[in-house]
């Protein structure tokens, strides 16, 4: 019986330390990071549709004349 409590405090105890750990200086710059990686994946996605979209027009005047 003592044993399980002693375990059970030690369980509370460290998921209080991880909980309070986790939000720091180093989580806002993970924010920033994938923030930046998801502009530059949404621009490249961007680019990429207008590249097929002269590509289909391309191919589309040269199969008709």
């Amino acid at each position: 019986m003592r044993c399980s409590v002693s375990l059970g405090r030690k369980i509370k105890t460290l998921a209080t330390k991880m909980v309070l750990t986790s939000s720091g200086d180093e989580d806002r710059g993970g924010h920033e990071k994938e923030s930046k990686e998801e502009s530059v994946l949404a621009m490249l996605g961007i680019i990429g549709t207008i590249l097929n979209l002269v590509v289909i027009i391309f191919v589309y005047i040269y199969t008709t004349l």
